[in-house]
This record gives structure tokens, sequence and C-alpha cells, in this order.
């Protein structure tokens, strides 16, 4: 399995649980996110981007760093064109690391775009170090967020035969509508199961384990 990182330009927090998600990956910049290989004493192997963002300091500390340069007016984020230059370069898993926090409408865009790669059949989650998102379509799951983690469902469009175990508040097939907030805040017991039958999530965690 060919594991990439992408760092983009929202928020980390550097913990160990998120040093062994990225251990032994290959690692994308995307214009600012080369900041956050630099909290992690990581060198990418390529930095795309049209380095609006960026500043100086970073473009002479990374130099070296292979570069794809676009233009600023370009019909697609630097996030999702590094994600583009992971999966022609071989990725089966892929990990948008800076990818919450910051300016909404990015944020909301990496989700979707993290969607996207799951209905493509794409393994993909995101993650800030204090904050988790996978997108889910219909399946089966299994989670270890560690015991108490604040755990939500966000249903992307009508959910139907949900299940859940392992939280504080278990379901039994159970359907969503698109909009809902039934299922937010719930909390982890230990490792969680879940699974659904039709429809698209995102389920956002708060892991306690991050020693």
């Amino acid at each position: 399995m060919s594991r990439f990182v992408i760092f983009l330009g929202g928020d980390l927090t550097v913990t160990p649980r998120l040093r062994r998600q990225i251990a032994g990956a290959r690692f994308i910049a995307a214009d600012s996110g080369i900041r956050h290989a630099r909290a992690l004493g990581i060198v990418p192997e390529l930095w795309v981007g049209d380095f609006d963002s960026a500043g100086s300091e970073l473009m002479l500390v990374y130099a070296h760093v292979p570069r794809q340069t676009y233009r600023a007016d370009k019909d697609a984020t630097d996030g999702e064109i590094a994600v583009k230059e992971a999966l022609r370069l071989g990725a089966s898993e892929i990990i948008l690391i800076g990818g919450l926090g910051g300016q909404s409408d990015h944020a909301t865009a990496h989700l979707g775009l993290a969607l996207h790669l799951a209905q493509s059949g794409q393994r993909c989650f995101i993650s800030n170090g204090d904050e988790e998102a996978y997108p889910l379509v219909a399946g089966t799951y299994d989670f270890d967020f560690g015991q108490q983690s604040r755990l939500s469902i966000i249903p992307w469009s009508d959910i139907t035969g949900l299940n859940l175990m392992g939280v504080k508040w278990p379901l039994k097939d159970k359907a969503l509508i698109l909009g809902t907030s039934f299922t937010m805040s719930n909390v982890a017991l230990g490792p969680v199961k879940l699974s659904f039958t039709s429809g698209i999530a995102i389920a956002v965690a708060y892991p306690t384990q991050i020693g």
C-alpha cells in the first residue's frame, strides 16, 4: 500500500498519534502547507501551488524541493492539485494533514474532496492532530479513537440502516435525513464499529488516544 500525506494550509497540532499515522508515508506539500512539514521535521518529495501564501522564509528553507508552480487564477485549489499528483504517483491511501480549521470554504471543500475519494474507492481521512474526519460510503468501518473520545456522524445525504456500536448511545438500523443533528457528540467507550446501507456521511472525532 502506498500511503501519501498531503500537507494543507489549515491548522495542525503535532501529536504522537499523528506521527504514527503518517509513519512510512510519502509527502507532498500544497503551498503554505509546507510549514507542517517543517513542524514534523519532514522534507516532502514535491511542493505544488501558486505559492502566494508560503512566505519567503519557507521558500528559502525548502528551495531544494521540486516544485510545480501554477497561476493564482487556476481552476482548482493547491490541495486538489496535490491530491491529483499523489494519485498519479500511485497513492492507495491519502491523508490530508491541516485540512480542518482555518477558512471554512477550504475546510468544507476538503471534506467534499475526501468524500469524492471515498466514493472512488480510495482510502482517505483528514486530520489536524486534535480533530479527525473520515469520509463514509455505505459499508462497515472500525475505529479506535480512545475511550471518551467525542464522535459525530454527519450525514451528507439521507442515510439508511445505520448501526453504531461501542459508544455511549448505540444505534441499530437507524435512518437519518440530510441536515439532522441527531448523531452529533456521541462518546466512544472503546473500539467503535459503524455500518450503514446507503448514503454518504462524514465521521468527525476528537481522539483521546493521542499518546
